[in-house]
């Protein structure tokens, strides 16, 4: 049965590429003749517009370049008497040899016969002017004809460029004559090629129908068929599965890809249960590890406040404390409204206030509008608390913690801004690599970046790169942190 399965695959595959070389052959063919026929025309239009270029040029500049380097040298602005002093780009001699040998160039190469006389013509005349060029820097070496000079200037140069312009418009004149003799040529050439391409085509489009219309049910429908039920299982559909009644490849086929489609349907439902799991896991550590800290410190006042006899402040700083874990536990749920957030913010500022009432006041500015919104617990506590032992206790007098929050377009933005110690730059740097690194920060020997990295970690996993803190400090004026999060 496998041998079978492998001639008749063999088979079809022989006969396909037969039908493809059968109608890509002649194609292949006229192409190359097309080709190189065109590739000919191109070399002799490309060297007529290099001609044509090259010889205007010296149409556009030659007469006044030579009718002003004799003028100049004739009255002596330009200085030739003294061999060290002449200048490279002031030598007429040159200049005309220069152009003399383009056109001797140019000669070679043409196959016309009338452009072949107009540049015999044209180099003739230059031997002449490279005469009379000669005459005059012989008297101006020689000193004392100036009046012969310009006379031989006006009669000899000036009407000798003038002929030799005439004879280089007529060049440019004759060759573009033959470009446009060349692109008829090509026009017929290119029309004939078209219509074999054209004659071509018909037949082979003809030909491709018919073997087509005979391999269609055999090879195109299945194939068809197979490729509907892969674009939906890429779109997420893993309910797809194929049936077919052959007894060929197209079976096996069709019994791996039902096999595959289940086998990852079973992969991707664990990879998803795995996945969350996993983010939940790591979202309640995170939070778990900001909760003791506090707590501590905390308890530590409470009892420093009982100690002291301060009882009815102890009683509402642990009142406080309620409410602050109250919100912080939020029946287990990791994520609570903005108003909820802004009270936990609220009940840990005031515990802190019967701590440090001589050296902090706090206000709070939230926008009636994103209180309803929701956002993960414990986003701003660390930020304030941060504000608190890493600005204001650091501070001489008495400083302030403001807390705002408001909408940004379709993002929700908050600032937690104190008036403390502030940061200079390397200060500030150390910081900000902390809170995008949270290994780095629980290492770190002053834990002063092990909250805020824990919040810029949390805010990553939920929300993406594009949301997070950004600090901004001051040394002696204060520090800003700035939190980005999705409206929810």
């Amino acid at each position: 049965m496998t041998k079978q399965k492998i001639r008749k695959k063999s088979k079809i595959q022989s006969k396909l590429i037969a039908y493809i070389w059968i109608c890509v052959i002649p194609l292949i063919v006229l192409f190359g003749v097309a080709v190189i026929r065109l590739y000919r025309y191109y070399q002799d239009y490309d060297l007529l517009v290099r001609n044509i270029t090259s010889a205007n040029s010296y149409n556009m500049k030659f007469k006044d370049n030579m009718d002003e380097t004799m003028y100049r040298i004739i009255t002596g602005s330009a200085n030739w008497s003294d061999p060290e002093k002449k200048l490279v780009d002031e030598d007429p001699i040159a200049y005309i040899e220069e152009a003399k040998g383009h056109f001797v160039l140019l000669r070679e190469k043409t196959t016309e016969e009338n452009v072949r006389s107009d540049l015999e013509a044209l180099i003739k005349l230059m031997g002449i002017l490279e005469e009379r060029t000669n005459d005059i820097l012989e008297n101006v070496e020689e000193g004392g004809h100036y009046d012969e000079n310009m006379e031989m200037l006006d009669m000899n140069i000036r009407t000798l460029t003038s002929l030799i312009q005439d004879d280089i418009q007529k060049y440019i004149y004759d060759e573009a004559s033959n470009m446009e003799k060349l692109r008829i040529q090509v026009a017929k050439s290119l029309l004939s090629t078209v219509r074999w391409l054209v004659i071509f085509l018909i037949v082979i489009i003809a030909f491709i129908y018919i073997i087509s219309k005979r391999l269609s049910q055999r090879i195109t429908e299945p194939i068809t068929d197979l490729c509907e039920m892969t674009e939906k299982f890429a779109g997420g559909d893993f309910t797809v599965s194929y049936h077919t009644d052959r007894t060929d490849e197209m079976s096996t086929l069709a019994e791996s890809f039902n096999s595959m489609v289940k086998e990852i349907e079973t992969l991707i439902d664990d990879i998803h249960k795995e996945q969350e799991n996993a983010k939940d896991a790591e979202l309640r550590l995170l939070q778990e590890q900001i909760n003791p800290h506090f707590l501590y410190n905390t308890l530590d006042a409470i009892i420093w406040m009982t100690e002291s006899g301060e009882n009815q402040k102890a009683i509402q700083v642990i009142q406080e404390l309620s409410s602050f874990f109250r919100i912080s536990l939020s029946k287990g749920q990791s994520e609570i409204t903005i108003n909820n957030e802004k009270e936990h913010v609220k009940s840990y500022l005031e515990i802190q206030r019967y701590r440090y009432q001589d050296i902090m006041d706090y206000e709070l500015h939230f926008d009636e509008d994103i209180l309803d919104y929701h956002i993960q617990k414990l986003t701003l506590q660390p930020i304030v608390e941060n504000a608190l032992y890493h600005g204001i206790k650091n501070k001489r007098g008495k400083g302030l913690i403001e807390v705002y929050g408001m909408k940004d377009g379709s993002d929700i933005v908050f600032k937690v801004k104190d008036n403390g110690i502030g940061m200079n730059e390397e200060e500030l740097e150390r910081l900000r690599k902390l809170i995008s690194n949270v290994d780095a920060a629980v290492y770190d020997s002053e834990k002063s970046g092990f909250g805020m990295a824990n919040v810029e970690k949390r805010i990553e996993m939920l929300y993406g790169r594009g949301y997070g803190m950004k600090v901004d400090s001051t040394y002696m004026e204060g520090t800003t942190v700035t939190v980005r999060i999705p409206q929810k």
